[in-house]
């Protein structure tokens, strides 16, 4: 039996679509929705029983908050997979890029508890930044200027359906995957004058106090300050532009083309 995790964020979302109708799969939510089981990290109580009779885990992270939160709720869910029998957690992490973000430490926290059990395998699938993510940093603003202060920097960014159908392979063929990680960054980086282009906009990047001022002022958690200018600032200083990453998405897609980052980030964006 497989077990997904986070099927009410982005990701875990369209990977429920992909699984819906087999009866080798559950589904787990906070809630405990019809058709699912309740599964909370907050809670640990819930882990034993959303945990029954599950083989592998599709471990989607957990990663909306400060880092001790986040790694707190790792390690309910490894802890109770290793308790209940689970025999394989396949967990979506963060591109080896990415350690200049400063969401990367409970990543690499939970890719090391996971080396570290004796109970499980594993299969650690580092997602670089979605594509859609561009329309919240880079979307044009009311004059159709792009202002997101991404300096020169490109982004290797992949479609979140790519990712979704990657997880699903790997998830519902585990062994062929033991203890293996993946690197799953785009293949064409994307910079903000090629954004702006692409849209008929204007590509004029402001600073990255600017934007760290925007983003305290627009209500965001506290936790979400530093994580969005860690990720300005790492795009701007060429750190996520794929270079040096032997990416593995166009293999584990079964060779099949990588959906067009620059054309997922303008239908997002004109889909509002």
């Amino acid at each position: 039996m497989l077990l997904v995790t986070g099927v009410s964020g982005a990701l875990g979302s369209l990977v429920a679509e992909r699984l819906d109708g087999r009866d080798d799969v559950v589904l787990g939510t906070r809630a405990g929705l019809p058709g699912t089981r309740r599964l909370d990290f907050d809670a640990p109580e819930t882990l034993p029983e959303a945990f029954a009779w599950v083989d592998t885990l599709l471990l989607i992270s957990a990663g909306h908050g400060e880092d001790d939160t986040v790694v707190t709720r790792h390690e309910a869910a490894i802890s109770a997979a290793e308790r209940a029998g689970v025999r394989h957690v396949v967990y979506t992490s963060l591109s080896g890029d990415g350690d200049h973000l400063t969401y990367a430490l409970a990543h690499r926290w939970t890719e090391r508890r996971l080396r570290h059990s004796t109970a499980l395998d594993w299969t650690i699938l580092r997602n670089g930044l979605y594509a859609e993510l561009l329309t919240w940093i880079a979307a044009p603003d009311a004059d159709n200027r792009i202002t997101g202060p991404l300096g020169d920097g490109r982004l290797a960014a992949v479609a979140r359906a790519d990712l979704a159908d990657i997880a699903v392979s790997v998830a519902t063929d585990p062994a062929s995957h033991r203890n293996r990680v993946y690197e799953l960054v785009g293949e064409r980086p994307l910079g903000g004058a090629d954004l702006a282009t692409a849209l008929g906009a204007t590509y004029a990047p402001g600073t990255l106090a600017d934007a760290r001022t925007a983003v305290a002022a627009s209500g965001a958690a506290p936790f979400q300050v530093p994580m969005l200018a860690s990720t300005y600032s790492a795009i701007a200083h060429g750190f996520l532009d794929g270079t040096g990453v032997e990416s593995d998405l166009r293999t584990l897609l079964g060779g099949r083309e990588p959906l067009d980052a620059l054309d997922v980030f303008v239908q997002a964006v004109r889909e509002g």
